[in-house]
């Protein structure tokens, strides 16, 4: 399987990004569980491209590759916005009451944790996020 969908930087594209979801989710028979948790993993990642990576008002796409062997399934998230490589974030420090916290990183902290792998790469001008889970 392999499927792609590109959209804007617009938080209204997001309902596209869920049917996407949604599709490879059927094709793929992922349980219900699987496939709550990797929406979340890719809607969290998309908001941050649409939040952080552009400046105000500039309209660009986001690139969503979803690919699978039948064993793995792996999503390459690519936008051209500001460099940011996520997976250099320290992890939160979960034992802290979370009002104690700092705001942000959550989203990739829970990322990490779903996902059996997470890279990032800057190539070509581009954010790479590569983002793969088992599913056997």
């Amino acid at each position: 399987m392999r499927k792609e969908l590109c959209i804007k930087n617009h938080l209204s594209e997001l309902e596209k990004v869920g049917q996407f979801m949604e599709e490879i989710g059927e094709e793929l028979g992922l349980s219900m569980e699987l496939q709550m948790n990797l929406n979340l993993v890719i809607e969290e990642m998309v908001v941050n491209v649409i939040s952080y990576a552009y400046p105000e008002g500039t309209v660009a796409d986001i690139e969503l590759l979803a690919k699978s062997d039948g064993k793995e399934l792996t999503f390459v998230l690519s936008d051209q916005g500001r460099e940011f490589d996520p997976t250099a974030k320290e992890d939160k420090d979960m034992t802290l009451n979370p009002a104690e916290r700092e705001l942000g990183g959550m989203g990739i902290f829970i990322v990490k944790n779903i996902m059996n792998k997470v890279t990032y790469q800057r190539l070509d001008g581009k954010n790479l996020l590569t983002m793969t889970k088992g599913i056997e």
